[in-house]
């Protein structure tokens, strides 16, 4: 594909040869002759200068660009735009596998594709354009929007709700049971039954390993857009915000109320009953014990302002070496105090 010809395609600012042929996409450090690549993190520009990719895309204003160029508002944006130009995922053709199991009582729409082992109980009802890969379970009563993906081993617990557009990855877990147990007077646990569906709203991808408890009552929500990494945890009645971004190894403890454009990087905790703001940043292993308001960044354990964190970890290097001067001064003023 010509260089100019993706340029129009993703609408892009051309900078150099229009007829570059171009046969595929990579990073910066990877890219050979013939690949389009980008920078969008400063960290790399060095690489620009080595890099053997035919063309980058890069940022509008951006200046010194040794390559042919695709300047752009937003180039990682852009950079995934033009994976798709080159790679196509593979395509399931409508139909059931004979070794699916799909009870009388289930409602799938026109289009859609079971694959082999798959298990539809009763009283589901699913969309149309629906992908079950294989070995996918969907629960009694589950309600799933238009353009569902479910691969394999993914399932969705008993009445759940699903919006349009929702991807499950491998081996997630939707509904399953919260964490809710009473003690008893004689020491011993009391399940707690776990009444509360998980409602998913539409365009939510849950990648793989990834668990959301059913709530003891109410529900628990992931709202429309949200993203979540590998192996995070939702505990039971929590709630994710519109377009919130949870990185892997992350665990929201039962009732933890998050919101919308929120960023957690991987291995957040947070403890239950907390309330989160809009637009909050928490960096990697960051631990929250309370409420969170709106528009800041946290860091550490327990989490507090991540530039005041910047600075006490720049201390925590240096204790051993303050150490010995307290222990200097501490000498000096008693030397001066025996005078």
């Amino acid at each position: 594909m010509k260089l100019a010809e993706i340029a129009e395609r993703l609408g892009c600012r051309l900078d150099g040869d229009a007829n570059i042929e171009i046969t595929g996409v990579a990073g910066i450090e990877e890219a050979q002759a013939g690949h389009l690549t980008f920078l969008s993190n400063p960290r790399y520009r060095p690489a620009m200068r080595t890099t053997r990719a035919s063309a980058i895309i890069i940022a509008a204003d951006a200046a010194d660009v040794p390559l042919a160029a695709l300047r752009s508002a937003n180039p990682y944006l852009d950079f995934a735009r033009a994976i798709e130009l080159f790679y196509t995922p593979p395509r399931y053709a409508p139909g059931v596998h004979p070794t699916a199991v799909i009870s009388p009582g289930a409602q799938i729409g026109p289009d859609a594709h079971i694959g082999p082992f798959c298990f539809v109980d009763d009283g589901v009802v699913i969309g149309r354009n629906a992908v079950l890969h294989s070995s996918v379970s969907i629960y009694r009563g589950a309600r799933i929007g238009d353009a569902f993906f479910a691969h394999s081993h993914a399932v969705v617990r008993e009445f759940c709700q699903i919006g349009h557009r929702v991807i499950l990855q491998n081996g997630v877990v939707v509904g399953c049971d919260g964490f809710g147990f009473a003690k008893q007077s004689d020491g011993r646990w009391y399940k707690m039954q776990q009444s509360g569906p998980v409602i998913i709203e539409d365009d939510v991808e849950v990648q793989a390993g990834t668990t959301i408890d059913r709530a003891t009552v109410g529900a628990t929500r992931i709202r429309r857009g949200a993203k979540l990494d590998n192996q995070v945890q939702i505990g039971h009645a929590s709630e994710i915000g519109e377009n919130t971004l949870v990185c892997a190894q992350t665990g929201t403890a039962g009732s933890s109320v998050v919101g919308n454009n929120c960023i957690f990087a991987g291995q957040v905790g947070l403890a239950g009953h907390q309330v989160i703001g809009d637009g909050v940043v928490l960096t990697a292993r960051t631990a929250v014990h309370g409420d969170v308001p709106a528009g800041v960044t946290w860091s550490g354990s327990p989490g507090f302002d991540n530039k005041q964190w910047l600075k006490a970890t720049a201390i925590f290097q240096r204790l051993p070496e303050l150490q010995k001067t307290v222990r200097e001064l501490k000498a000096e003023v008693e030397r001066l105090r025996e005078k």
